[in-house]
């Protein structure tokens, strides 16, 4: 699992740097498919009947709402994926007068609030608002029940996550997935094999960006290699750049034959020639195998490819109207992660601060900057936007330089593109009243900093660079010009 309402874009990123290389590259969201597979009419039957053989003594206050109403549940599953996927708004006017879904233990903190959350957060007329939250909540609802009654890993983004996070060996892992697999599970199975058998790849190559993902990606490589034992399968992602640096456990290749580090375009194309025939295994970049039973690390040095030649990210293959919606955090600057479908792009590869005293600057996504020219950026905002009919970004740079950022904005508005952005920032003096009226002139909407402590000696024995006085000034410059600004 990733998120619901937008593709992760490594995928797309690489799948636009591959096809500029002239290569044959697919790509597909298997976490959405396998969310609409189960939250469906014939999901929701399946999950009844699996719900149904828990004791009694068993069920949790979610599993018994569900059954007392399991009818009204499969009824309206459909229709609120519609309406969250934005394919029947008028909807929305059922779904607020709170009658329309049922309504099980999520909907207790609104009963339970002293006035009335709903009109305080959406206002008398936030029809649509309101009832994408009261939809986001009834899914929150079921996806308890999949926790309380069908396999108590579930939840939304972090399926699995305690297999895979602060795990001491490989062995919780390695257990889940020798156990029969749970009905999610054959899901997921079943749903592999026909992406499988849809794309016929030569070559597979999965992304695990969270621990929440690690446990889903190793099922989805143990169906294909029970299917397909020949199938080259690479796993890549931000987890594995962050907790498998050191990776010496050679079970994990049971069920993947290659781990790529960092930023995946050189890795890949140093592994495609290997697999034609071109490159020795010693000659292999930023790459562990296993052999002879034993893991080896190889990282033959070659320059890794330019930011700016690393092409646009194509969101081609991936079903971007069946995406979620959804509304559960009412902080209108929160709500941002998980409510639209916005693209996602980098201004830079890499920090060009680095130097903060609790961030890990030996990382490639951190120690290499590498900023493309605005000209480029905005070329590919444009290529995007064509494609997907988007004209959201978020920027998902660690933190995007003020310098990038005002060239970008002006080359925005000198091509009179109309677009709404926000991104990542560090509270840098450089971001003057003037600059912010720049940005939100250019479709900046909302700014994230990391504060991480309001206090200026913290802020000194971390390295920060900013002081207490310098970030209220920033965030004021930035609210003064209409833009929202949330500080972590």
């Amino acid at each position: 699992m990733t998120q619901l309402n937008t593709p992760y874009p490594s995928s797309a990123y690489l799948t636009g740097f591959l096809r500029s290389q002239g290569l044959d590259a697919r790509q597909d969201d298997l976490a959405l498919k396998l969310v609409l597979r189960i939250f469906s009419t014939e999901g929701l039957k399946q999950v009844q009947t699996i719900a149904q053989t828990q004791a009694i003594d068993q069920r949790s206050a979610s599993v018994n709402c569900f059954l007392d109403h399991a009818q009204r549940y499969v009824d309206c599953i459909e229709p609120v994926m519609g309406f969250l996927q934005g394919s029947d708004p008028t909807l929305a006017h059922r779904i607020s007068a709170r009658g329309f879904v049922p309504e099980g233990p999520r909907f207790a903190a609104l009963e339970n609030a002293e006035d009335d959350t709903l009109t305080w957060a959406f206002g008398a007329l936030g029809v649509q608002d309101r009832a994408r939250h009261l939809a986001t909540l009834f899914l929150n609802d079921l996806a308890d029940v999949l926790r309380d009654a069908v396999d108590d890993r579930f939840a939304f983004v972090r399926y699995g996550e305690s297999l895979a996070s602060s795990q001491a060996s490989f062995d919780p892992l390695a257990k889940a997935l020798a156990a029969p697999p749970s009905f999610i599970d054959q899901v997921l199975h079943d749903l592999t094999l026909e992406t499988f058998e849809e794309h016929q790849p030569q070559l597979v190559l999965l992304s695990v960006p969270f621990p929440g993902t690690v446990y889903g990606a190793l099922r989805m490589a143990q169906s294909i290699k029970q299917h397909q034992p020949n199938v080259t399968i690479v796993l890549g992602g931000g987890y594995v750049n962050t907790e498998l640096r050191s990776l010496n456990e050679p079970r994990l290749f049971d069920f993947v034959d290659y781990v790529t580090l960092d930023a995946g375009e050189r890795p890949l194309l140093a592994l495609l020639e290997h697999l034609q025939g071109k490159r020795s295994a010693q000659r292999l970049v930023r790459t562990f195998a296993r052999v002879n039973s034993e893991v080896k690390d190889i990282n033959f040095a070659e320059p890794d490819i330019a930011f700016d030649d690393v092409g646009t990210p194509t969101w081609d293959g991936l079903p971007m109207q069946s995406y979620l919606s959804l509304l559960d955090m009412l902080n209108p600057m929160h709500r941002l992660w998980s409510d639209g479908r916005w693209n996602k792009l980098t201004v830079a590869h890499g920090c060009y601060w680095k130097k903060c005293s609790f961030c890990d600057v030996s990382l490639d996504y951190i120690s290499r900057y590498d900023a493309a020219t605005a000209h480029t950026l905005v070329d590919r905002i444009e290529r995007i936007v064509a494609e997907t009919g988007q004209t959201g970004f978020h920027l998902v740079d660690e933190a995007a330089p003020p310098k990038a950022l005002k060239a970008m904005a002006e080359e925005l508005l000198h091509r009179r593109l109309n677009i709404s952005w926000w991104g990542n920032i560090r509270f840098e003096k450089t971001f003057t009243p003037d600059l912010a009226e720049l940005l939100a002139e250019s479709g900046c909407i909302a700014m994230s900093g990391g504060l991480e402590v309001a206090s200026d000696r913290l802020l000194a024995l971390m390295q920060k660079g900013v002081t207490v006085d310098q970030v209220a000034r920033v965030t004021h410059g930035f609210s003064q010009s209409g833009v929202l600004v949330h500080a972590y």
